[in-house]
């Protein structure tokens, strides 16, 4: 793999959908949210080309890479040992020079020159959040990175991430080909959550179109993910706006920042245990723009959301990630009868598929 010629780093607000191949899906999408003027949080993509030159040095003859792909999907012990000789290479490996002094100018560039800014280190595989697969949740994100050398040991992590045995299973069940798959890592400045979660422009759990579901709850949205918290939920019509349920939850932990890096679960206070975490205000806000990015795409989405409270400015809705929803998208939907050509014909057909009585 010679990537020699591609650039390292590239911002968001220069990417779109079809950059994919060079910086994932999460990385592509994140562009293109930002190119749709989508208020999203500024930053930058360490690209593929990075990934495979890095690849090159710690398996230069490809033999690793190899024994990945021949492994069984359903034999863990063998695919665990596979794997975990390559992304302990790859964890270990040192950044080439040229790609420390790229990352590094463009932290500077994204802080303004504070060496301690929090980022978002994220995930970004060429093969995740497309329309025929999903890896959320396989692979590595780290929250509430500060400094340089913090962030490239979060990127080693991120690349190494692609070998986890959870990945590399689901790759061999799809039958991914090894050598189509890379790992981009998104570097995204952090906000501070009062509220985040996740929004479907279809119910996941009916496949109804017609309605936006909302879930949300104090802090990061880490909480949710870990599942060390249940949810608030809402269901709104997508055309009027209307709530259609709500269910207010016990939300008695939310993941806060730790000042010196990286996040921590703490008691949310008494009196916000059982009361909405979003205003309805807020929740006209979010039905807004999750139809517009439904519009934007062209099918149902999975969306990631945080409300961080500004200087200034007050609350303000941010977008963290958008991908296709994948789930209904996938199953087959059998039509519940055959069209006939009247009502009276589709009743004369049932009829005369019963048994006769006596």
């Amino acid at each position: 793999m010679n990537a020699s010629a591609a650039p390292l780093v590239r911002w968001f607000e220069h990417l779109a959908l079809g950059d994919r191949p060079s910086v994932g899906g999460k990385g592509a999408s994140l562009g293109e949210l930002t190119q749709a003027g989508i208020p999203t949080p500024r930053g930058f993509v360490v690209t593929t080309a990075a990934f495979l030159t890095m690849l090159d040095e710690v398996d230069a003859t490809g033999a690793l890479r190899a024994t990945v792909a021949q492994q069984h999907p359903d034999d863990l012990e063998e695919l665990a040992s596979a794997s975990a000789a390559l992304r302990t290479r790859i964890e270990a490996a040192t950044l080439p020079a040229a790609l420390a002094a790229q990352i590094a100018a463009a932290y500077t560039e994204l802080s303004g020159g504070d060496t301690t800014l929090p980022v978002a280190v994220r995930s970004s595989a060429t093969s995740e959040d497309s329309a025929e697969a999903s890896f959320a949740g396989l692979q590595d994100t780290h929250l509430w990175v500060r400094g340089g050398d913090a962030i490239d040991a979060a990127l080693r992590a991120c690349w190494g991430s692609l070998y986890s045995v959870e990945s590399v299973s689901y790759r061999r069940r799809l039958g991914l080909a090894e050598d189509n798959v890379a790992m981009a890592v998104v570097i995204q400045k952090m906000v501070r959550s009062r509220a985040s979660g996740v929004m479907f422009t279809r119910s996941p759990t009916t496949g109804d179109r017609s309605v936006i579901a909302i879930e949300g709850s104090w802090g990061l949205g880490s909480c949710i993910v870990s599942g060390e918290v249940t949810p608030d939920r809402f269901t709104v019509n997508k055309v009027t706006g209307e709530i259609r349920e709500r269910t207010l939850s016990e939300k008695l932990l939310r993941h806060v920042p730790e000042e010196s890096g990286g996040i921590r679960s703490e008691a949310v206070p008494a009196d916000q245990q059982k009361v909405a975490c979003i205003s309805d205000v807020e929740l006209r806000t979010l039905v807004d723009v999750a139809r517009n990015i439904e519009r934007h795409y062209g099918s149902p989405q999975d969306i990631e959301w945080a409300i961080a409270d500004e200087e200034g400015s007050g609350a303000r809705v941010y977008l963290l990630q958008s991908r296709p929803e994948t789930v209904w998208a996938q199953r087959a939907q059998t039509p519940v009868a055959t069209p006939r050509a009247s009502a009276f014909d589709h009743v004369l057909a049932v009829l005369g598929g019963r048994k006769a009585g006596p």
